[in-house]
């Protein structure tokens, strides 16, 4: 019965790894915030690691080398003050040494100041509105229309053969690579999160709040995310789709843009 079960599981997971992109880490991302956070994930699990390894491995020998079949007695005290200030200490100086680069990151997170551009992100239900305040160029950001077609029961549209269905739009956010870029985000209906793996973005677009956030492609390409609050029966066909070009592209782009509001 247990090699059965062992056997299915097996099969589930390695159907599921052939099917897709199979990944248990987070994105590296490509920005320097993203970088940041992915090393500061990876010093927190390695010390985790660490504190499991040591937890268990004194466990388990203790088991073996302290169990009754060896003639082993048990000890006589209830309680050691000495133990206990020292897995009292070591724990709060293992927070301490986590707490520093966090909070050194988290600052950084939160620091838009002086931005290159800035751009207004609305939430609607279910689409993005993009505004850029310098350029006067706005536009709506939906669901490209293959997937649009692909996810309509019996459309006769294979979803396998669309690519990156669910995750591709009409209309991308686009900015200029190595520029710092400002975002004001807000809801106009319920609430909704502009999330961007890559860019390491993951903040919530509230009605009546103005959240704010801020990104640095360092990396020309263009970059998936979805929304990531659940905010109503289509939400799972809300996708984000920002393209970070080189400086002329962008430029050209602004040009082809300018006073074409959609």
């Amino acid at each position: 019965m247990i090699r059965k079960l062992f056997l299915s599981v097996l099969g589930l997971v390695w159907a599921s790894a052939a099917s897709a992109d199979f990944a248990l880490n987070m994105r590296e991302g490509i920005t320097e915030l993203s970088t940041e956070t992915y090393a500061l994930h990876m010093l927190v699990f390695w010390v985790c690691v660490g504190i499991g390894v040591v937890v268990f491995g004194v466990m388990l020998v203790s088991l073996f080398l302290h169990r009754k079949s060896r003639g082993v007695k048990p000890a006589s005290f209830s309680h050691s003050t000495t133990a206990e200030v020292i897995w009292t200490i070591i724990p709060c100086l293992i927070l301490l040494f986590m707490a520093v680069p966090a909070a050194e990151t988290m600052i950084k997170l939160e620091d838009s100041r002086n931005p290159d551009m800035s751009i207004v992100i609305t939430a609607h239900q279910w689409r993005w509105h993009y505004k850029y305040q310098d350029e006067g160029i706005e536009f709506y950001s939906s669901l490209a229309l293959p997937s649009m077609q692909a996810r309509i029961k019996n459309s006769g549209v294979d979803p396998f053969s669309v690519d990156n269905y669910l995750l591709e739009v009409d209309r991308p956010l686009v900015v200029p690579r190595g520029a710092k870029v400002r975002v004001l985000l807000t809801s106009n209906d319920v609430v909704h999160a502009w999330w961007v793996p890559d860019l390491a973005i993951k903040k919530d677009a509230v009605p009546g709040m103005v959240n704010e956030t801020w990104f640095r492609a360092d990396v020309a390409g263009t970059y998936r995310g979805q929304c990531a609050e659940l905010c109503g029966k289509d939400h799972g066909y809300m996708p984000v789709v920002v393209e970070v070009l080189e400086a002329d592209a962008y430029a050209a782009w602004i040009a082809a843009r300018t006073g074409s509001n959609e």
